[in-house]
């Protein structure tokens, strides 16, 4: 026979077991009501026929197991009552195990070559998982299940695992479990009345019952963290309760709520405190932003009723009121400040050299914890030339005095837009350079063409689809060659601006040498309640990803503290369901949730509710009519998706619907919610009445027409 006979053989027997199981009702056997009724003729039965009763259970346990049918718990219940307590634990525990790897080798046997050909490139990773840890997972699994075991089993046999080892560790994670079952089949064994429900025995049993997955999850966590921390000896006595590496947002706010909880807390910084949001993003940024804005509203002057408006101003100075906001909201992350708060404040570099243990200044510091908030730098691209000339980026463009004449900006992301623009209102000739077919391109197509056209109207060119492939000097003359449509295109300039994305600060401080995983996309691999693969550190902010934002970061830094401080009593899976964000052009782009691209890529069905600004009486007073309030809701229902808004001040007005899908108000309490007259907030509310009026329900209102038509006699 050849071996798809062979296959389709073993899959007819397999098919027509199953199909007679179910056809000639055999389930009804299994079941505790049956079997308490056939208790005392088992009992009868067995004491005559002690050997052939273990031998026909043991071979039919196998079978319900091997072919995945229901039952096996009530089997195993039945047998700590009909055998006793070891008798029946020794029986079941290879009976079920013996099942679970026939099982296991049939799903292999059948499956397991068409499911590697058809899906080996994206079941790589998992392949490689079980090959150096398939052990643990699977002891995890047995003795925690997360899916049924019938799941298990056959899940399994489409990976490489070796039957032997599958064979042992089945044997070995199932016993517990089997002990908890079958020592409580052994007291519903003993169950005569209603009153024996009460009985100490049956009630210790059940409480195991419920308490067993909570031990050994336990057990579990223990075994794993014995495994990665195997080769470092632990500290008697800590010096702290957490160590947090790195000062901005998620190391502030994480010193910050240990110290609050009365925790002692090291917070170790090498640079500057308030990290990159407060000295090289957000804050210079926003002022150079705001400096722009002014400019723009003297060219804008006839709008709102001037003849003529000039500013004469110096780009130095303005580049100097940059630094002093910096130095204005500094106070606030200062090491004064959280000092006073409890915090200790390390200036230096910090190396992690063992999971209890950061190195700083010669001197090392034991802790219980440690979270990772080292940031992320700017992402430099390997362009052919770049490194021959002093490029920018975020972190050193706030140190220019002299404003470049010709600029170019690499990137049409959130930080490429916003300093196209602020440079293109100071006076700078800009040209922006994206490799995709829309700046913003993570925003809806409408978005970017927007905003591209807006650009375009300020002076700005606009590049997209270009991609940078070398920077050439020539006679102090710079050059950049781009890519575009199979042909080279050549820009010079005077300064070019590299602002294509960040990536993670993950290298210099131990984690290589310690083994902390990294994940492929560059940040500190960690779980969903922000733990690395050694428990006890753990990481917040750019460094964690997913969203490198400063609110995302403060966000996390209060799951990365409560669960290093309290993780042992109740750990918090990091909430990312509503995630705002801002890009700071003017227009100001603003998002939470889907945005309608998004929705068509996921086939999530949406529907899209729109008001433009152009309609709303305080955007038309403050010549600011321009924009639009887009929603997204769950079809036949006012609950909330996702919104853009793009317009003045849209940020701002982005909270209330953040606000509303927290908590999982839907348009209509909008709708309901008084709102100022005249503000801009006014075009959330009406663009609940959009929706509102969409869905007008049309059949009632004729009949109440009829009825104030009657009314009027």
């Amino acid at each position: 026979m050849t071996n798809r006979s062979i296959k389709i053989s073993i899959l007819a027997v397999i098919l027509v077991l199953i199909v007679s199981f179910f056809a000639f009702d055999l389930g009804q056997y299994l079941t505790l009501t049956y079997l308490k009724s056939q208790q005392q003729v088992f009992n009868n039965y067995y004491q005559l026929h002690r050997f052939s009763t273990l031998a026909s259970y043991f071979v039919i346990y196998i079978i319900v197991t091997a072919l995945s049918l229901p039952g096996a718990t009530v089997m195993t219940l039945a047998g700590g009552a009909l055998f006793g307590l070891w008798t029946a634990l020794i029986v079941v525990s290879f009976a079920s195990s013996i099942g679970a790897t026939l099982a296991f080798l049939v799903s292999r046997f059948l499956l397991r070559d068409w499911v590697q050909q058809k899906f080996g490139d994206k079941l790589q990773a998992i392949n490689k998982g079980v090959e150096k840890e398939g052990a643990f997972y699977l002891f995890s699994l047995r003795l925690v299940p997360l899916f049924p075991f019938f799941v298990i089993n056959l899940v399994m046999g489409l990976t490489p695992l070796k039957t032997s080892l599958y064979y042992i560790v089945s044997q070995v994670g199932m016993l517990a479990g089997t002990f908890v079952f079958v020592n409580a089949g052994t007291q519903l064994g003993q169950l005569e009345s209603a009153g024996g429900i009460l009985s100490p025995g049956l009630l210790i049993s059940f409480a195991l019952l419920g308490v067993f997955p909570l031990v050994a999850k336990r057990i579990v966590a223990i075994f794993q963290a014995r495994k990665v921390f195997a080769g470092y000896q632990k500290p008697q006595k800590f010096d702290y309760n957490l160590v947090v590496i790195g000062a901005g947002s998620g190391g502030l706010v994480s010193s910050y709520i240990a110290a609050a909880v009365k925790a002692k807390v090291a917070l170790i910084e090498k640079h500057k405190m308030g990290g990159d949001c407060l000295n090289t993003g957000c804050v210079p940024s926003k002022a150079l932003l705001r400096s722009a804005k002014m400019l723009s509203y003297a060219k804008r002057a006839k709008e709102f009723g001037f003849e003529k408006a000039e500013v004469a101003f110096d780009f130095a100075q303005v580049m100097e009121r940059v630094q002093q906001k910096i130095a204005q909201i500094e106070p606030h992350d200062s090491i004064e400040r959280y000092t006073s708060l409890g915090v200790e404040v390390i200036e230096g570099e910090a190396k992690i050299t063992s999971p209890w243990m950061v190195e700083v200044n010669g001197k090392s510091l034991t802790t219980r914890s440690i979270i990772i908030a080292t940031g992320a730098k700017p992402f430099v691209p390997p362009i052919k030339g770049l490194e021959q000339i002093d490029y920018l980026t975020s972190d050193n463009l706030w140190s220019l005095r002299e404003r470049p004449e010709k600029l170019v900006v690499l990137g049409g992301g959130p930080i490429g837009s916003e300093m196209t623009q602020a440079f293109a209102r100071l006076g700078s000739h800009v040209t922006q350079v994206e490799m995709g077919d829309r700046i913003v391109g993570r925003e809806d197509p409408e978005v970017g063409e927007y905003l591209q056209k807006k650009f375009i109207e300020e002076g700005i060119q606009v590049l997209t689809g270009h991609q940078a492939q070398e920077v050439q000097v020539d006679a102090g003359h710079k050059r950049l060659i781009c890519a575009h449509l199979g042909e080279k295109v050549t820009i010079e300039f005077d300064q070019i601006l590299v602002a294509v994305g960040r990536k993670a600060n993950v290298s210099g401080f131990g984690l290589e040498e310690l083994g902390v995983e990294i994940s492929p996309r560059g940040t500190v691999a960690s779980d969903p309640f922000l733990r690395t693969n050694f428990p006890n550190i753990l990481c917040a902010g750019d460094v964690a990803g997913p969203y490198q934002f400063t609110h995302t970061a403060a966000h996390q830094a209060w799951y990365a503290a409560v669960n290093a401080l309290f993780g042992q009593f109740k750990s918090f899976k990091v909430d990312y369901r509503v995630i705002p964000w801002c890009t700071f052009t003017d227009a100001e782009v603003a998002r939470v949730g889907l945005n309608e691209a998004e929705a068509k890529e996921q086939n999530i069905s949406v529907e899209v509710t729109r008001y433009g600004i152009e309609d709303l009486d305080r955007a038309i007073a403050d010549s600011e009519d321009d924009g639009w309030v887009k929603v997204l809701t769950k079809p036949g229902s006012d609950k909330i998706l996702g919104v853009t808004i793009v317009g003045t001040h849209a940020g701002d007005l982005l909270a209330e619907y953040v606000l509303a899908m927290k908590y999982n108000l839907g348009l209509n309490k909008i709708l309901g919610t008084i709102h100022t007259y005249p503000t801009l907030s006014e075009m959330n509310k009406f663009a609940a009445g959009e929706w509102k009026r969409a869905h007008a329900p049309e059949k009632l209102l004729s009949w109440i027409e009829k009825y104030h038509t009657w009314r009027r006699g």
